[in-house]
């Protein structure tokens, strides 16, 4: 039922010297959202730049003083909750403190920290402060659905340093509620439907099975959650996780659950650390009607390191085609990645 379609190209020319030379290409389909990408193996020959060793922020980033989020600066720079959400200026939990947006993304959004530590090296976090930023999201997200009840299309993001969108380097979540539905919410809401009318059964449960039995992308677990390399990745070095046993981002009581997800979150760091890439996006999307996906999936993907003059990741080729183009066959992802779960 999930078919992994693709096709192979091949570019022909020769060198300066006259000798002739094959340059392949792979245009995949994403079996869950039918997206296209392509990956062009030639292209890791090149020397990445910022990837030589693992670079630290500029001093610039690194004076708390100035940083809204650590403490002594925080009462004072960042806003409060609406009262209508709660009655208390801003959600903690544990060492977590969650606040609204200042620049938001959607009628609800709100920063979730980890903790007050400043600067945190990619994946030397600690699992609990991951699993209290996700709890706070969760409980966030819980209260804005009491007092929003169409704000179904909900996601929990971050954006690690500046190379991959982060404005400030202190560590923190993303969380989002809105009624109007996004892009990729609305592929995933009609393709899990189509998929459940016409087989019976979960998308992304039916995915995880097949990867299991072909195993060649199948990485490990951590507890509940499953990892794998994405077969058609959206970014360079894009790795999943799903959990069979949950559909909803509302369960903050569910400890166990995000702290099996953080320590897959950070393996998954673990092992961009180990190519030198400092950045990473991580997206988990879910719709709150009660249907259609009886299952929750985050993706991670590696962004361009932030260090001096690094090459853009993003280039005219996916401005132009709509199509992600990678150099890493998630096969040879998978191999590199699984000694982090081990």
């Amino acid at each position: 039922m999930i078919e992994f379609n693709k096709t192979t190209l091949s570019a022909n020319f020769m060198d300066a010297s006259g000798k002739q030379l094959k340059r392949i290409q792979q245009v995949r389909t994403d079996p869950v959202t039918l997206k296209k990408c392509r990956i062009t193996p030639s292209r890791t020959l090149e020397n990445e730049r910022g990837t030589e060793r693992l670079y630290p922020p500029p001093k610039m980033d690194m004076d708390k003083k100035k940083c809204p989020f650590c403490p002594g600066n925080l009462e004072s720079m960042t806003p409060c909750l609406d009262p209508k959400v709660s009655e208390k200026k801003r959600l903690s939990y544990n060492n977590s403190i969650l606040f609204p947006n200042l620049f938001p993304y959607t009628e609800w959004s709100a920063v979730s920290l980890f903790d007050n530590a400043h600067y945190v090296e990619i994946g030397s976090a600690g699992i609990g402060s991951y699993m209290d930023s996700f709890i706070n999201c969760s409980q966030y997200l819980q209260l804005v659905k009491k007092v929003d009840p169409e704000a179904i299309y909900m996601s929990i993001t971050q954006n690690h340093l500046p190379g991959a969108g982060g404005s400030l380097v202190h560590p923190h979540l993303q969380v989002h509620a809105t009624k109007q539905i996004s892009n990729n919410h609305r592929i995933l809401e009609q393709r899990a439907q189509d998929y459940s009318d016409q087989h019976g059964s979960c998308i992304l449960t039916d995915l995880l099975m097949a990867e299991k039995k072909i195993k060649n992308r199948y990485i490990g677990s951590t507890g509940s959650w499953e990892w794998l390399a994405a077969y058609a990745p959206s970014g360079f070095y894009e790795i999943w996780g799903i959990t069979q046993t949950e559909s909803s981002l509302l369960m903050p009581e569910k400890t166990n659950v995000w702290q099996d997800l953080a320590k897959g979150v950070l393996n998954t760091q673990k092992f961009y650390k180990s190519l030198n890439r400092n950045a990473y996006n991580l997206v988990m999307l879910s719709v709150e009607n009660g249907k259609n996906i009886p299952c929750l999936k985050v993706s991670m993907t590696a962004r361009s390191s932030y260090a001096p003059w690094v090459r853009s990741d993003f280039t005219g080729f996916e401005i132009a085609s709509g199509e992600m183009a990678t150099f890493t066959l998630p096969e040879i992802v998978t191999d590199m990645a699984r000694k982090f779960w081990i």
